[in-house]
């Protein structure tokens, strides 16, 4: 598939490999900026304790 995107890419080595550099830029972005903020809340990963809620009400004993 990138063998094929390349050869497609007009334009001497040197655009081809900045026009690849800057499609791949806006890959990332688009990622970062809306299928990753759209997927976050379905990722198990986001809950923030160790344990789960059972450990969540116990209290820190006291030295």
């Amino acid at each position: 598939m990138y063998g094929w995107l390349f050869r497609h890419l007009p334009g001497p080595l040197w655009m081809r490999i900045v026009l690849t550099v800057l499609l791949l830029a806006a890959v990332v972005v688009a990622l970062f900026g809306w299928v990753f903020p759209a997927i976050a809340p379905y990722m198990p990963f986001n809950d923030g304790l160790v344990g789960g809620a059972e450990h969540a009400a116990v209290p820190a004993p006291h030295s």
